[in-house]
């Protein structure tokens, strides 16, 4: 028996990168999963690739910035199926490599309307459901930057401090219920968002972040994508209220500064 059959998932930035690998891990599991994102075109052939590969999938476009897109993003699912077993706050966008002082308040306001209020309306509008039926299981994407410092990062790590912080409050509120809430803290990671910033800083950030990393590499989405199908299954059904480190050792080793120009 696949490990998430039955399961109804949502997650959300899942037309690329990690949030793609996560539902297509979650559909080959056995997982019904509504996916949202932005980009329509992509969002639409992914879910019906995952259709014609035999699995379940539906696709709500959904800007997470956007309260009701949040509200219309889970509701299709609850409609659909009558229930919400999974879902997983993935999207975000990476606004940084400048110093605290630099960054605008129009800057500062984007990142935390995609990278921590999503989470909180994503949490929000999934947990009355949840609560009804007594189950579920929520996984914030959190990220290194919320363990160790980065120059240039500071917004983005207090997002995903924050979104640590949140976690680890919901399950312990929610536990009572049967919900459990865990973030997943992923280190560098080969996805689009990354591929955007190499070409903005340049190709000796592709290399020190190369250097960063103990194990000698960055990761592959699908890796970040197991630790996720693991925290919806029941095998995690004693895990709660944890960070699960999917960085190549990244926050274990010392503080390595890249030299960047």
């Amino acid at each position: 028996m696949a490990r998430l059959e039955r399961k109804i998932a949502v997650i959300t930035g899942a037309a690329d990168g990690i949030g793609h690998a996560i539902a297509e891990a979650m559909a080959r599991e056995g997982a019904h999963v509504f996916l949202g994102d932005i980009a329509d075109s992509a969002g639409e052939e992914f879910a019906a690739a995952l259709r014609a590969a035999g699995y379940r999938a539906d696709y709500v476009h959904c800007d997470v910035s956007q309260k009701a897109d949040i509200i219309g993003l889970i509701d299709s699912a609850v409609k659909k199926t009558g229930r919400l077993d999974v879902m997983v706050n993935n999207a975000a966008i990476a606004i940084g490599g400048m110093p605290v002082h630099e960054m605008t308040d129009e800057q500062w306001h984007r990142l935390i309307a995609v990278n921590l209020t999503s989470v909180f309306r994503g949490c929000k509008y999934a947990l009355p459901h949840m609560i009804a039926q007594k189950s579920g299981s929520i996984i914030n994407m959190a990220s290194a930057q919320g363990h160790i410092g980065l120059d240039g990062w500071t917004a983005y790590a207090g997002a995903k401090g924050a979104v640590m912080a949140m976690t680890r409050q919901m399950a312990v509120e929610f536990g009572p219920m049967n919900i459990r809430v865990n973030s997943i803290s992923p280190g560098t990671i080969n996805t689009p968002m990354n591929d955007r910033l190499i070409k903005e800083i340049g190709g000796n950030l592709a290399r020190a972040w190369v250097k960063m990393h103990p194990l000698g590499r960055i990761g592959e989405p699908s890796e970040v994508a197991e630790a996720a199908v693991y925290l919806a299954s029941d095998a995690a059904g004693f895990t709660t209220g944890t960070d699960l480190r999917v960085d190549g050792g990244l926050t274990a080793a010392p503080r390595y500064v890249p030299e960047l120009l």
